[in-house]
């Protein structure tokens, strides 16, 4: 298998620590990674073997070929515009069904849900848009909130962020505190006999709260829930550091480096008084 990446980094909508992680782990899986090479054209070529078939080729700007039996072309979604524009319902710039993020309506009692919003194309996310409508179409004063939505890749092992990244979170102007960990180097690491994650946790330091954070390692998915609910609600590092994690659950590796955050926090606010 082959993954063509038109883009200069791999899994660039995430912490580069994650691509960087995942990377042997597909390779060691016998998966080639082409990053920064985009496709310029493809074309089907008759293959005599024992069997005649088409095989697909697909010529990239370097000028590299890749052949291969079948082609997936993942490059995202775009919305279905002229399904609804007749009905003068307005747009985003991007071309996506402007709604109210609180809301969801994008007219008083039209309303908007998943990936046509431009909010997330998410599976989960639909899922709780529609449950912010039935709850609106029922006289309910239910509003969504987008502060915390999780973002898993299920590939192994898995990817999962909620948050800010490092980067996103400079660009906002934020006093920005960052711990790393590796998730292999711990004891249920060793049982599964799992080499190379990555966990990254980014903090306000003005605030004393986590705003951001990324996982590469087995059950990534179901570590990510007591982190999602930490973004939600703000809750203080220094909290967070005190939460117990079952011995020898993944989800041990949080403990040390939320508390290395906490600390961080901690001293420069001393210092500063």
């Amino acid at each position: 298998m082959t993954v063509i990446e038109a883009g200069s980094t791999f899994l660039g909508l995430e912490e580069p620590e994650a691509g960087a992680a995942l990377r042997p782990h597909l390779e060691a899986d016998g998966i080639t990674l082409m990053i920064g090479d985009p496709c310029i054209a493809v074309e089907k070529e008759s293959v005599t073997t024992s069997h005649e078939r088409a095989a697909v080729v697909v010529h990239l700007k370097s000028g590299a070929r890749v052949s291969a039996e079948r082609l997936l072309i993942a490059t995202g979604r775009r919305p279905n515009v002229e399904a609804w524009r007749g009905a003068g319902i307005a747009q985003t710039e991007r071309g996506w069904l402007k709604v109210d993020p609180a809301t969801l309506e994008a007219q008083p009692g039209i309303f908007g849900a998943g990936d046509v919003t431009g909010l997330g194309g998410f599976t989960h996310l639909a899922y709780y848009h529609g449950q912010i409508v039935a709850r609106r179409l029922r006289g309910l004063d239910a509003r969504a909130d987008h502060t915390a939505v999780p973002r898993v890749t299920f590939t192994d092992p898995e990817i999962a962020s909620v948050g800010l990244s490092e980067a996103a979170a400079r660009a906002k102007g934020i006093d920005v505190v960052v711990a790393r960990a590796d998730p292999a180097e711990t004891a249920r690491g060793y049982i599964h006999d799992f080499h190379g994650g990555a966990l990254k946790l980014v903090g306000d330091r003005e605030r004393g709260v986590l705003i951001g954070a990324t996982l590469v390692t087995p059950r990534a998915g179901e570590i990510l829930g007591e982190l999602v609910l930490a973004i939600k609600l703000g809750v203080p590092l220094k909290t967070l550091a005190d939460v117990i994690h079952p011995f020898p659950a993944f989800n041990r590796v949080l403990g040390e480096s939320l508390g290395e955050l906490a600390a961080t926090v901690a001293k420069q606010n001393a210092a500063r008084s």
